[in-house]
């Protein structure tokens, strides 16, 4: 649907226009009437922002009216149609610092003006334009289009103050919606975030983070926990051990090397690495090696840990109760009862004994504790 608008309000003010117009390039700093907004999301490390100016209802038909439907002659500048410029003022610009993906299309990093095409159907198409300078959407050009994303309206409770929030975060994506009088514009905006963290890691390596043992062990850690080439990962913990002026062999790096070289299903290499690192490790960074390898389903292996860390801090807390996992895992529960018993006596707070009381009551009834 196309509506032509003939008439100009003092030369330069539109009936279209959300709230008054307000020339470019004037001087005295005095209150809109629709005040301007900025909302910020971050999705892994990458931030996206939001900078518009939020109109109010106060009392008129918003779309189909002061908002028409359709592409639309504004009577100014040099847009023979436009779409409405998503909020009032300048344009309604949107900032990512990483690239990112918006309707299966890839958007560079950069800043962007965003506009609205709203349907009479409950359907709309979201314009990222490359030109996020221009005044509203007066002098808006397809050719400047970097994305069209053709979107579902929905309706919501009434919200008198234009707003732009983030309704829905997760890790890997947030959706974006334009809330004013009962309509919500949701736009979902995914990042690759796996790639763009490995990236920045690559980078940050290279340069004043890079002269830290700790962040070659991040970096290892990361590429090991989400994904990334174990290889690299590898080399990245080899850095932090060994070879280079920062390194230094500690229970972390070793213990971080050992989990890679078991993820390439290099099983006795992952061992002997743990023996090394048991060596080095407090009584509770023993146990915690021993958990994770009953989680890793080594539990013969688990229970050697657990034998090592009961020789060597003999009736320290938490020796008994890894005594008792290790046993419980293999199905030597009675043998695990007589541990965590006793256990139970050395607990340093209430939260643990009342976690030893429990595993009692299940060994107790034959039933595994891990």
């Amino acid at each position: 649907m196309k509506q032509t608008y003939q008439k100009l309000l003092g030369g330069f003010m539109l009936a279209f226009a959300v709230c008054s117009f307000q020339f470019a390039n004037a001087q005295l700093n005095t209150p809109r009437g629709s005040q301007m907004a900025k909302t910020m999301q971050r999705v892994g490390i990458t931030d996206i922002y939001v900078k518009y100016s939020r109109p109010q209802v106060n009392d008129r038909e918003i779309w189909g009216n002061l908002v028409p439907y359709g592409m639309n002659n504004l009577g100014f500048g040099t847009a023979k149609e436009s779409p409405w410029r998503a909020g009032a003022n300048e344009n309604t610009t949107i900032t990512f610092n990483d690239a990112v993906t918006v309707g299966g299309k890839k958007v560079p990093a950069g800043t962007y003006g965003y506009h609205l095409i709203v349907n009479e159907d409950d359907t709309a198409t979201v314009i990222l334009s490359s030109d996020s300078g221009s005044w509203g959407s007066y002098f808006y050009d397809p050719a400047n289009d970097v994305a069209r994303v053709d979107i579902k309206t929905e309706t919501v409770p009434h919200r008198e103050f234009l707003t732009f929030e983030f309704t829905e975060v997760n890790p890997n994506d947030a959706t974006l919606a334009l809330i004013w009088e009962k309509k919500a514009f949701p736009l979902k905006i995914e990042v690759d975030v796996k790639d763009i963290v490995l990236a920045d890691i690559r980078e940050k390596l290279t340069n004043s983070p890079g002269f830290n043992r700790q962040s070659w062990e991040q970096a290892a850690q990361y590429a090991l926990n989400n994904g990334g080439d174990l290889n690299e990962a590898l080399a990245w913990v080899d850095a932090a051990i060994a070879g280079q002026f920062f390194s230094q062999k500690t229970f972390n790096n070793l213990g971080i090397k050992a989990q890679i070289l078991m993820k390439q299903g290099k099983k006795e290499e992952a061992f002997a690495m743990m023996d090394e690192a048991r060596e080095m490790g407090t009584v509770l960074q023993v146990h915690q090696m021993g958990r994770q390898l009953i989680a890793l389903d080594q539990k013969q292996k688990a229970l050697e840990v657990f034998k090592f860390n009961a020789k060597k801090n003999k009736d320290t807390w938490p020796v008994h109760y890894g005594m008792a996992r290790g046993l419980s895992a293999i199905g030597k529960h009675k043998e695990a009862l007589k541990h965590l018993k006793i256990a139970l006596n050395n607990a340093p707070n209430k939260p643990n004994k009342d976690a030893i009381v429990a595993g009692i009551a299940k060994l107790e009834k034959g039933e595994d504790i891990n």
